[in-house]
């Protein structure tokens, strides 16, 4: 695992406990193993981070989980010999992590395609929150993953979303320039803050007005965790049926009504201009249905 530090003058141990899964005593268990590397150096657990500075994790875990097949039904919207477009279902994970090692969208994968090599990642460049629906790109080739992951950070690929969220907009369009970080008083969630965040930019237009509730296109300059989710908790506009950031508004299990629907970006071997849309599934109309009869 690489990570590059976009913060200053914040000990290694409490940045790596924001920004990865590990607890902070695993952390110090491993700098002491000589497995944590700054900028291919060896620290101490009292090292403060510089803005700029490349870590490196030589060992997550002290125990290997082997990614098993799932046979589970892909919807692939494109698919050529270095990359995959798929619109991924709501309610599927994208990658495997603690406590979630089977049936994501990696494991659905393996065995079908060739794939990037990215430890217990292969292929995915970017991800999805699991209840949020849509596009997605998967590299088949470590050449395809470098230059889409590249791309992505450049700002070259693309990502429209359509939500829908609560209360209405008495202007058409918005950006919101936020930071986002881990929330301090739990991790499993992320907030807007100044302490040990990154820059964050979303930029959102009104598609159709309802009585308590606006349909909204965003698109991404940047692709923090949740990002949509927590920028439009900070202006008091919550996606619908959100149940981290907002509140649960319909009975459906569905998850929040935020969908991938559009993604567009150059070829990274032909240059060609690729653009693909797909519309919400029908359980987002569902529950868009019974929410604006209120």
């Amino acid at each position: 695992m690489e990570i590059k530090v976009e913060v200053n003058d914040l000990r290694i141990d409490k940045f790596l406990s924001n920004e990865t899964e590990l607890s902070r005593s695993k952390i110090q268990k491993l700098i002491k193993e000589n497995k944590i590397l700054v900028n291919d150096k060896v620290v101490n657990n009292s090292y403060k981070v510089n803005m700029g500075d490349v870590i490196k994790i030589l060992e997550v875990t002290t125990e290997s989980h082997e990614i098993k097949p799932s046979n589970i039904k892909l919807n692939i919207v494109y698919e050529d010999s270095d990359l995959l477009v798929i619109n991924k279902e709501s309610g599927m994970v994208v990658h495997p992590a603690p406590g979630n090692y089977s049936d994501t969208l990696v494991n659905a994968l393996i065995g079908k395609y060739e794939l990037s090599n990215n430890g217990e990642r292969p292929g995915i460049v970017h991800r999805l929150d699991k209840d949020t629906s849509g596009l997605m790109l998967v590299a088949k080739n470590d050449y395809t993953h470098e230059k889409l992951s590249k791309m992505i950070q450049d700002k070259e690929v693309e990502r429209y979303y359509l939500a829908l969220v609560c209360g209405t907009f008495n202007h058409e369009t918005g950006t919101i320039d936020a930071p986002i970080g881990r929330d301090s008083k739990n991790r499993e969630l992320m907030c807007v803050t100044s302490i040990n965040s990154k820059k964050a930019i979303t930029n959102f237009k009104v598609i159709k007005r309802y009585k308590n509730y606006t349909l909204i296109e965003c698109k991404l300059e940047t692709g923090r965790t949740h990002q949509i989710r927590v920028h439009m908790k900070y202006i008091n506009h919550p996606v619908v049926n959100d149940p981290l950031y907002g509140k649960l508004v319909s009975d459906n299990t569905f998850g929040q009504l935020l969908h991938s629907y559009k993604i567009k970006f150059k070829h990274p071997r032909t240059g060609k201009i690729l653009e693909f849309v797909e519309n919400p599934p029908k359980e987002f109309f569902d529950i868009l249905e019974e929410v604006i009869q209120e």
